[in-house]
């Protein structure tokens, strides 16, 4: 696998208000095109997918100093006649890539929203092929339970402040001067320079997951130059906590999914059937959890090498963000059961998940302000604990952030409703990673900008994906056509 499609795979969850009305020009009567196109480097891409460099400044303070590489790819619109622009697919992460997207997802669009758009991808600011950084972690700290950590079994963040400070030294150490410029204003800035590079006048956009908080705060810095924009798996825009918000919010995500879970592992049929009821689900989870925790499995070839309480519960966080991924949880449960482990997951190259780690790492802890004092996280932590048992205190704990050297360079975009008209959030009922309560707040800061299409699904990412047709058959009008329903509606 080529490393644009491993970093895309990695992640399979970042103001002048004018709102024009004249019609849409095409390229043709916008900026010339500055970019050279070649084929993309690796293989399993699309022949037609072409890639080209964007140069940004590493520093919108110093537009004149520093420069940095953006790669972007593009597959053209297969009806010349039919173009009506770009359609830039803006990844989720933050650390995830759209690089590959046009030859992948991409293709699943339906064929007039092909013919309408070139679709474009990019790697964002930090992230290989464009001009990337790296913190130079301990391959312990790689763990996803570290790096989005869980406190230890009696509630204790003591270790985890501990944690935060040594990762937050690697990057400051290892990760150089961009590691202080990866923050989402930044990346809208990047996509609004890849704008001018391709001639456009404006552009289209469809952003999932953390690319709706990119894609949100792009239409808030340059209304003017936006198109059709879906936000898909919809982040909470609070300004006041961003990134915190978002995890936080794992939850009530957790909370939402988990009775579908349910009710799949106690279906008679089900091969995986862990219980006789539902009801029996929760119980027997939190019970292993706590059994797990104060007697690990080992796991050789896992990160870390045992199975722990902790990595159970992160082993149920990231399954939920799929109906399809059921069966490996109720697999490794039905193993550790009977006190062994299945064949430890497969991990990316560890070059590809360094990269992409301290990407995520940089954006999270630039973009907001967040709180050093291990009370603080502590008080969280005991709160959610009590009220949010299977998610055992880690949506609110301290994580790299907690110790990050920098301070944010400017403060977060407050997502308004003063803009045009153009925005469509499709937004699934059940979403262990963007729950629907924080799908919500966007669409009220969004006010009359949007319509929100609320899917009666279970998983992350909606359209063309964990959503249904109803939802599908929406969003791609709108693409296609530009017809956006009237108001909110509910795709049952």
């Amino acid at each position: 696998m080529t490393q644009i499609k491993r970093t895309a795979a990695l992640v399979a969850t970042s103001a002048a208000l004018l709102g024009l009305t004249a019609p849409l020009t095409t390229s043709a009567s916008a900026a010339t095109p500055s970019l050279r196109w070649v084929k993309c480097a690796g293989t399993g891409l699309d022949p037609r997918q072409q890639c080209a460099t964007v140069q940004v400044p590493m520093d919108y303070a110093d537009p004149g100093g520093r420069t940095i590489d953006v790669v972007v790819s593009r597959i053209p619109a297969e009806d010349p006649a039919a173009r009506r622009g770009v359609l830039v697919l803006i990844p989720g992460g933050p650390g995830g890539s759209s690089l590959a997207n046009p030859s992948g997802k991409g293709q699943k669009l339906p064929r007039e929203v092909r013919d309408a758009y070139d679709l474009i991808g990019f790697a964002p600011r930090g992230l290989a092929p464009s001009t990337s950084v790296d913190c130079g972690l301990d391959h312990a700290d790689l763990a996803l339970s570290k790096l989005r950590p869980w406190p230890a079994p009696d509630g204790s963040v003591a270790e985890n402040m501990v944690t935060a400070r040594r990762l937050a030294d690697a990057c400051a150490r290892n990760g150089g001067e961009l590691m202080r410029h990866i923050d989402t204003v930044a990346e809208a800035r990047d996509l609004d320079r890849v704008r001018t590079a391709l001639g456009e006048r404006r552009i289209s956009a469809w952003g999932v997951s953390y690319g709706t908080y990119v894609g949100s705060v792009y239409s808030q810095l340059f209304p003017h130059r936006t198109d059709r924009i879906v936000l898909d798996s919809n982040d909470d825009p609070d300004p006041t906590r961003v990134a915190r918000a978002w995890l936080a919010g794992h939850e009530q995500g957790v909370e939402d999914t988990f009775p579908e879970f349910a009710k799949w592992a106690s279906t008679p049929d089900n091969p995986d059937r862990l219980a006789g009821t539902a009801a029996e689900v929760r119980p027997l989870i939190l019970k292993l959890a706590a059994r797990l925790d104060r007697k690990p499995i080992p796991w050789p070839g896992a990160n870390p090498e045992e199975l722990n309480g902790n990595v159970l519960r992160q082993t149920m966080l990231d399954t939920f963000y799929s109906p399809s991924r059921f069966p490996t949880l109720a697999k490794l449960i039905l193993a550790a059961q009977a006190g062994t482990v299945p064949p430890a997951p497969a991990a990316p190259p560890e070059q590809v998940l360094q990269n992409v780690t301290a990407v995520g790492a940089a954006t999270l802890c630039n973009d907001v302000t967040w709180p050093e004092s291990a009370a603080v996280y502590q008080k969280g932590v005991d709160k959610s604990r009590a009220e949010y048992p299977l998610t055992a205190g880690m949506p609110r704990n301290a994580m790299v952030c907690a110790a990050w050297p920098y301070r944010p360079k400017q403060a977060p975009v407050r997502i308004t409703d003063r803009g045009p008209s153009n925005i469509l959030l499709v937004q699934n009922e059940r979403d262990v990673a963007t729950p629907l309560a924080g799908a919500l707040k966007l669409r009220q800061a969004l006010g009359d900008r949007a319509v929100m299409v609320t899917v009666n699904a279970t998983g992350h990412d909606a359209y063309l994906a964990n959503g249904n047709a109803c939802g599908d058959e929406t969003v791609s009008r709108f693409l296609a056509t530009g017809e956006r329903p009237d108001r909110d509606v509910y795709c049952a």
